[in-house]
């Protein structure tokens, strides 16, 4: 089994930065693929970054490109999204999530995904 624990959210204005961190625990992450993913309110899960095992490749939604960052650190079992120039429009709950794969790059769909957080809530006001 394996837990992670989202930490970094928190209520913002436009245009600030914040940093959320995975903290996974329990068996090894540090050979399987990443993701972050966030759900609105009525709105369905979307994915915002992913990326592989190693870090080797990322990929990022349209929405989220130039401004965000995922990145790890295995040695701490980590992983990390960084969030610049924040818009209203990312205010979310942002969730982390494990994929049991040696993937060529981060798969988009949740439904690929094993294991998931708790998610961290993010607020941005304008």
């Amino acid at each position: 089994q394996v837990q992670l624990v989202e930490s970094g959210g928190g209520l913002v204005q436009a245009g600030d930065s914040l940093r959320l961190s995975c903290a996974a625990s329990g068996r090894p992450v540090n050979t399987y693929t990443m993701g972050w993913f966030r759900q609105s309110v009525g709105k369905e899960r979307e994915f915002v970054a992913g990326i592989t095992w190693n870090g080797g490749r990322t990929n990022y939604a349209d929405a989220v490109k130039g401004r965000f960052t995922i990145s790890r650190d295995n040695t701490k079992s980590i992983v990390y999204l960084q969030m610049n120039s924040l818009k209203p429009e990312d205010t979310a709950a942002y969730y982390c999530a494990l994929r049991w794969k040696l993937d060529v790059v981060a798969p988009i769909l949740p439904d690929e995904y094993t294991y998931w957080g708790q998610g961290a809530q993010v607020t941005v006001s304008s």
